[in-house]
């Protein structure tokens, strides 16, 4: 949620972000209105409450005669009070729907419009180069014995897999390496539920725009996560931590996404599918050291990516193409050869104090008073690599050099085979 003193004092700052998100900063106006509403409505309720109170403190010393009136003085302002305290209820909840309508503050520097309006900061590496047509990643899948799509779609549907042998092995194998590299930089890993809660949900901002990429359990009244992210938010949720140091915690999960606005886009293979797994990072954060933080963060992604041996670049997202939390994303976009262009592989995002705000999660100052914490998160592996690590790395027979930071996972293999058919 938007800090409602921001929204007081610096409209216009709030505005020109919605603009730049490529929102109607009339939403803007309409919240401003909303907590005018609501202050007045709280005003008008504590005035009665406070008349009531003071009324019936007036009736131990009332004379005898007094008394009566006075009484029937107290159950009249307590009928008023209940009805002020309705408005206040419906005015305060008026607020609330208008505030959360407001995505995140952008960061200064965020590039405005929408998903072609990226600004790209770094490209690392080569441009892996063949001498012979390189095969795209379900092929080299289907000739390793390592994709099997004909009976994931069998077995579940469209956009289904299943991951056997050596594909099985190496998305594990990335998932670790992944894990380590968190574990080795201060991360506590945590195995999330998979299942939330609505108010978990939308406290993160994942019941916005997209929310029909959400998969729901209608009788339980529980959505599957697409990112361990939502979970690890709502695990300090309703609390006060302490963040003098960062708190770091990085969750191993599988995700789910039913991809509703992705119709007739990357049909083939494992790109976009309903269901894989992702090793994710999340940090709990003092407000004026995340931007420093989603540095960090960032660093270890690209740390992931040179030590697979990927060509890549990193990306500063632009406005409109966010999602509601994120003050500033970074995606890292790794080539796949046979696309002849770079595809987004994992990203990170500074949440600043937005998803904090809506899942009421404080620390305490110096001066003693609680104030939002900042949250930031971001991909360390998850089963798309494997699409950059297939094709970047094959050879002219169909086999794939296994990048050696891998190996180790992987019993020593370094080279995956194609199998007889």
């Amino acid at each position: 949620m938007i800090d409602v003193q921001l929204l007081r004092d610096q409209p216009d700052l709030v505005r020109r972000s919605q603009d730049a998100r490529g929102n109607d900063p009339a939403t803007v106006d309409v919240a401003i209105e909303a907590d005018l509403r609501r202050r007045e409505a709280i005003r008008e309720f504590e005035t009665l409450r406070a008349e009531q109170n003071a009324r019936s403190k007036a009736i131990g010393k009332a004379s005898k005669e007094e008394r009566p009136a006075l009484l029937a003085e107290v159950q009249g302002l307590a009928d008023q009070v209940k009805v002020a305290q309705a408005a206040a209820n419906e005015a305060e909840a008026a607020f609330d729907a208008a505030a959360m309508r407001i995505e995140n503050l952008v960061v200064e520097g965020v590039p405005a419009g929408g998903e072609e309006n990226f600004t790209v900061i770094k490209t690392v590496g080569e441009r892996p180069a063949f001498d012979f047509a390189p095969r795209d990643h379900l092929e080299i899948g289907e000739l390793l014995g390592a994709i099997d799509m004909a009976r994931g779609a069998k077995v579940s549907g469209a956009r289904f897999d299943f991951l056997r042998g050596v594909g099985a092995r190496l998305e594990l194998a990335v998932m670790q390496l992944g894990l380590q590299k968190a574990l080795d930089n201060g991360f506590i890993m945590l195995t999330p539920p998979t299942l939330v809660k609505p108010e978990i949900m939308r406290g993160t901002g994942f019941l916005g725009e997209h929310a029909d990429e959400v998969y729901l359990l209608e009788k339980q009244d529980l959505y599957l996560t697409g990112t361990s992210e939502v979970a690890l938010a709502g695990y300090h949720s309703d609390e006060i931590i302490d963040v003098a140091e960062p708190m770091r915690y990085v969750g191993w999960s599988t995700c789910y996404r039913s991809e509703a606005g992705s119709a007739g886009k990357d049909t083939r293979g494992i790109i976009r599918v309903h269901q894989f797994n992702k090793v994710e990072m999340f940090v709990y954060i003092d407000p004026k050291d995340a931007e420093a933080e989603h540095e960090r963060l960032l660093g270890w992604q690209e740390e992931m990516m040179q030590a697979l041996g990927l060509h890549y670049r990193v990306i500063d997202t632009a406005a409109g193409d966010l999602g509601s939390s994120a003050a500033r994303k970074y995606d890292v976009e790794a080539w796949v050869p046979t696309q002849d262009a770079f595809r987004e592989l994992t990203s990170t995002s500074n949440c600043t104090t937005y998803q904090a705000r809506r899942l009421n999660i404080r620390a305490r100052g110096e001066d003693g008073r609680t104030a939002p914490v900042a949250t930031l998160n971001g991909t360390i592996a998850t089963t798309r690599w494997l699409v950059a690590i297939l094709e970047t790395h094959q050879q002219a027979d169909g086999s794939v050099v296994v990048p050696e930071a891998l190996r180790p996972y992987l019993g020593g293999l370094a080279v995956l085979e194609p199998v007889q058919s």
